[in-house]
């Protein structure tokens, strides 16, 4: 992770902007010396964001598949998704 002090967003927000959106990371702001925020590209929170949930999303069924769950066939789930999508734009 790159860090830098917090005069570098007050002092030039363009190309501090730029470089976050450049390097695709996290950026650690400091103040008086001492970590204080950390800033990142708006898509790249939003990858963050959505790796997390889907982590998530596979450890919840990690653990129904370790307690026993039924296991579904693949015909099987994709007609459980075409029938939620379907009420779905019949309710729209």
């Amino acid at each position: 992770m790159k860090i830098k002090p917090s005069t570098a967003i007050r002092q030039d927000y363009n190309g501090f902007s730029k470089l976050c959106h450049e390097i695709d990371e996290p950026i650690i702001l400091t103040r008086n010396g001492e970590a204080d925020l950390v800033v990142m590209s708006y898509e790249s929170y939003r990858r963050m964001n959505a790796r997390f949930q889907l982590q998530s999303k596979l450890m919840v069924a990690e653990k129904q598949i370790s307690e026993g769950a039924e296991l579904l066939e693949h015909d099987e789930v994709i007609t459980r998704l075409r029938r939620k999508i379907n009420a779905v734009k019949k309710q729209n």
